[in-house]
């Protein structure tokens, strides 16, 4: 394996870990009554993660155009599925952060709130009083949380299926659309175009059914017209499901390439 793999692995971890703990900002603005806020300072975490998503796609780009070159592009089926497998470690482990994110992400919405300036709230996430809330803050996921997956009642079944699957789709779209190119170099820029179209229709899934969903449960809780633990029972399925979108998208990797390289042949 490659350097240039390692760090796209890397990447990939990095990436998928912010995107499940975005789930927890939700509960954060339900529990602070502070969305506005909420959703303003994870803009600093997000911007990590697109500036490295947006690293990660050439260096994924310069391995296969070398494989190409060598005449075996098949061999790269395995390194797309070390990238799946990363990402499905990865929201595991954002899932067990959630609890320490929580309650770390609640503290920075207090500081921010009070300070009203992200360079002040960086200096003192890095003090020494800041390094300390930290690890006040490290905490353990509660057996009670994990044990309410077992329960279905009053979880929105066709939303989580959806999330899931959306979260599938975008997951193997860019992998899958660059895999296509693999087995078609002389179609490789039109495959690699249309992953755009497979990611946005993943978008569109989640903007149109989920995101609307979730906020519309978010106001719900404020106004007392639904529980904090039925809003956080829902969140908790959600991410659950996207673990089990990143397993989906090894079984779809191989077909949505077929797919892809067929659609690029014929337009």
């Amino acid at each position: 394996m490659s350097i240039l793999v390692i760090i796209v692995l890397v990447l990939t971890v990095i990436i998928s870990i912010i995107s499940t703990l975005a789930y927890s900002v939700r509960i954060v603005a339900v529990r602070s009554g502070r969305i506005a806020v909420a959703f303003a300072v994870f803009n600093i975490f997000a911007l990590v993660s697109r500036t490295a998503n947006t690293v990660q796609a050439p260096l994924l780009a310069k391995t296969i155009e070398g494989t190409i070159k060598i005449g075996n592009p098949q061999s790269l089926l395995p390194t797309f599925r070390w990238i799946l497998f990363s990402t499905t470690i990865a929201t595991i482990i954002g899932s067990a952060l959630m609890p320490t994110f929580i309650k770390v992400f609640g503290k920075v919405v207090e500081s921010f709130s009070i300070n009203r300036s992200i360079p002040k709230l960086l200096l003192h996430a890095f003090s020494k009083s800041g390094i300390e809330q930290f690890k006040s803050s490290v905490t353990k996921p509660k057996k009670a949380n994990i044990a309410q997956l077992k329960s279905f009642k009053a979880i929105p079944k066709k939303i989580i299926l959806l999330n899931t699957v959306a979260f599938s789709i975008s997951t193997v779209g860019v992998l899958a659309s660059l895999y296509a190119g693999c087995l078609n170099p002389e179609l490789r820029t039109t495959c690699s175009t249309l992953s755009a179209v497979i990611t946005g229709a993943a978008t569109i899934l989640m903007v149109i059914f989920v995101d609307p969903y979730i906020s519309i449960l978010t106001d719900d809780v404020i106004k007392g017209e639904c529980s904090q633990l039925q809003f956080d029972r829902c969140i908790i399925f959600i991410v659950g499901g996207l673990t089990v979108g990143t397993i989906l998208a090894q079984f779809l990797l191989v077909p949505a390439a077929e797919v892809i390289s067929l659609i690029a042949k014929l337009i």
